[in-house]
């Protein structure tokens, strides 16, 4: 997976002093975040950043020219396998949903939403449940042509609606990681501790986070803001109208102005995913095939679970390798992809799968590929990355601005569990702005073996309280040039007033979850 390359390369525990390169790259973080705030364009900042950071660290304009491309390659080379994990679970949900099987999965779950306050609870555990074992992003589509309609007809309101799927999706399931292990696995690299260590903490951290986090938007969004039926219908009315267009493409079309078009965000996207076409229109009856697949796939990502969980926590079968999740799942997805193609169509199976595919590949890059700047940029400022983006030769050590600079307030932390437990969220948080969260992972790691061995704190503790910190901001649910475009997208919300409204419920759930982990854990 992305990141293979360890902290102990970072500078060995020794920070330089800050330079106007340092000054500059900060300079540069802070302004993603004002300019977030003011509603601007966050990617040609970041591009921007990436330049005169280069050219200030190395005095050469053909060098900051060259780094902006160059931070591009690395980006998207890092990322790469979270996109193709994406890529192939789309690909499979797109060949389920040619058979109409993707429906029978969860549209018995319907039945289960007879209210608002239920769809709310409905809505979150399924989305859960279903990125926990597929990641959330793939999934989306799926939840909002389903569940979506179905919650808002019986009075959720789509804000509602989009804040679940966030905090589950986005947030808890993401943030534990805890079937694929990606993230785990990234953040044992630096701290030297086992991942799967590291994943239970981290998901009992996740849990808490995203327990509060539900509690405090179902009092101040849900609980006193439910539709009335006559408002309900016309918005489930707006969600399915589209009928069976391409939601894909209509997402990538108002991403860009949601990260922070001229419009300020203020423009949202229409769900065009296959769907129920209305409250009142009754969907053909799926086939014998449907039925097939829509129970063979579950089951075999449920036996995959099981194989992996066994290994775990028992001696019943050979533990799987940490870091393995992500590649067993995908694989499956893969396989899956060609045994559906196959029943769905024995003559055109090979053009199905190379179709489907190809969605898939496009999807992934429509809806993560504006983070791939970002990610430039941040990479500057990370030593593992920072020597070819500035085109340093083979070997060289390059700078580690960020590290650096966070070097320097490490010092000052208290040699107590409870204030290096929040430094290292802060520190989580901070890393996470990249939009993505995770390829900060082994620095945290490290940082975390560092201040568990000077406080007296688990090193494990400590790398999954930043892993949480990370992923709940840039997974997404803090940070609107993540993978939050997308559940704005599909659930018709402004970006920027979903991420207004996730930030109070999430920050205290980060908060209240660190503060257990730091005395219970």
């Amino acid at each position: 997976m992305h990141g293979t390359r360890t902290a102990a390369s970072r500078g060995g525990g020794r920070f330089h002093p800050l330079s106007p390169a340092h000054w500059i790259y900060l300079l540069g973080l802070a302004a993603l975040i004002a300019t977030v705030v003011a509603r601007k364009n966050v990617v040609g900042l970041a591009v921007c950043g990436t330049f005169v950071t280069a050219l200030v660290y190395s005095g050469s304009v053909t060098t900051g020219i060259a780094a902006v491309f160059n931070a591009g390659i690395v980006a998207a080379r890092e990322l790469l396998p979270i996109f193709l994990i994406i890529a192939i679970v789309t690909a499979m949900l797109g060949a389920m949903r040619g058979l109409g099987a993707d429906l029978m999965m969860v549209r018995p779950l319907q039945r289960l939403v007879r209210n608002g306050h239920l769809a709310y609870l409905v809505l979150a555990v399924v989305t859960y449940l279903l990125s926990m074992s597929f990641w959330p992003t793939p999934v989306l589509p799926l939840i909002a042509a389903i569940l979506l309609p179905a919650a808002v007809r019986v009075g959720l309101p789509p804000l509602a609606a989009a804040i679940a799927i966030a905090i589950t999706g986005q947030g808890m399931a993401l943030s534990s990681d805890y079937i694929m292990g990606v993230a785990s696995g990234l953040s044992a690299q630096g701290a030297h501790v086992p991942a799967g260590a590291i994943a239970d903490r981290a998901l009992i951290i996740s849990l808490i986070a995203g327990v509060v986090a539900l509690g405090v938007s179902y009092l101040r969004d849900v609980r006193t803001k439910l539709l009335d039926p006559v408002v309900a219908a016309a918005a489930t009315l707006d969600l399915a109208a589209a009928g069976d267009g391409d939601v894909h493409a209509e997402t990538h079309r108002e991403a860009g102005r949601m990260v922070g078009g001229a419009d300020g965000g203020a423009a949202t996207a229409t769900l065009t995913a296959t769907g129920p076409a209305g409250p009142e229109e009754e969907p053909a009856r799926p086939g014998a095939r449907a039925r097939i697949v829509a129970v063979a796939v579950p089951l075999a990502f449920a036996a995959l679970l099981a194989v992996m969980l066994l290994g775990r926590f028992t001696s019943l079968v050979p533990d799987i390798d940490d870091g393995q999740g992500a590649p067993l799942v995908g694989g499956t997805a893969a396989l899956a992809l060609v045994a559906v193609a196959v029943v769905a169509d024995r003559r055109n199976w090979l053009q199905s799968c190379a179709d489907h595919f190809t969605d898939g590949i496009g999807f992934a890059f429509r809806t993560m590929g504006v983070v791939i700047p970002i990610a430039g940029f941040v990479y500057v400022g990370l030593s593992d990355y920072s020597g070819e983006i500035l085109g340093m030769p083979d070997g060289a050590k390059g700078p580690a601005l960020l590290l650096d600079a966070i070097g320097r307030v490490q010092d000052h932390i208290p040699h107590v569990p409870v204030f290096a437990s929040f430094a290292m969220l802060l520190v989580g948080m901070v890393i996470g702005l990249d939009g993505n969260g995770w390829p900060g992972l082994p620095f945290t790691g490290s940082l975390a073996g560092e201040l568990g061995h000077a406080a007296g704190a688990d090193p494990a503790t400590l790398a999954a309280i930043a892993q949480n910190g990370a992923s709940w901001t840039g997974g997404g649910t803090l940070v609107i040039w993540s993978s939050l475009i997308v559940v704005a997208g599909l659930t018709g919300v402004p970006v920027i007033d979903l991420a207004r409204r996730l930030f109070v419920p999430v920050v205290t759930g980060l908060v209240v979850a660190t503060a257990v982990a730091a005395v219970a854990l």
